[in-house]
């Protein structure tokens, strides 16, 4: 249930961004370049990296969004699963594990990263970007996953999916076109 008293009380995150466009805008044209533009990263691995970040902050809406949408690009709801319970043991590719153990450690204790976690990364083969680019999308769904929480948002399995649809097919300027077709 909303936390706004203007909004209905089963408001989506669209709801939000309808209501706040001078902030929503720039926040949907970022979530656009970040996970949708070029990167060393793929758009499932962004993806992935979102629905991770969001799973391990309990982020029911986020991570239920993002789980659907990184299914729609080929990533297993089990992949998820399996990740939130062990890194290691989870079914991706082992180049993904340090940059997944990267995220997980900077959602869970930021304070506490090490030269070590980013040559754990860098000795994976992935690159400077690579490491800014999973930092960006794991600082965005920190944030991303406070705002929805902070405001009361949740959503049911049905939307998830219908969001995920429209994430794949129209990415996050889409997105930003339905909001903007209701104002």
């Amino acid at each position: 249930m909303s936390y706004l008293p203007s909004l209905p009380a089963d408001a989506a995150l669209i709801d939000v961004f309808r209501s706040y466009p001078d902030t929503s805008g720039p926040l949907l044209d970022y979530h656009e370049v970040l996970l949708r533009g070029p990167s060393p990263l793929s758009v499932a691995e962004r993806e992935l990296i979102a629905a991770y970040v969001s799973g391990l902050n309990s982020c029911g809406y986020c991570h239920g969004v993002h789980t659907a949408t990184a299914a729609r690009f080929g990533i297993a709801e089990e992949t998820l699963t399996a990740l939130l319970a062990d890194v290691d043991t989870a079914p991706v590719d082992e180049r993904l594990k340090p940059l997944l153990a990267y995220v997980g450690k900077l959602t869970g204790t930021p304070s506490r990263m090490t030269d070590a976690d980013a040559d754990a990364v860098f000795a994976a083969g992935w690159n400077e970007r690579a490491l800014h680019d999973a930092v960006s999308v794991c600082a965005l769904f920190n944030f991303m996953n406070r705002l929805v929480e902070g405001l009361g948002i949740t959503a049911s399995s049905d939307y998830f999916a219908a969001s995920a649809g429209r994430l794949a097919e129209g990415g996050y300027t889409g997105l930003k076109k339905l909001f903007d077709q209701a104002r």
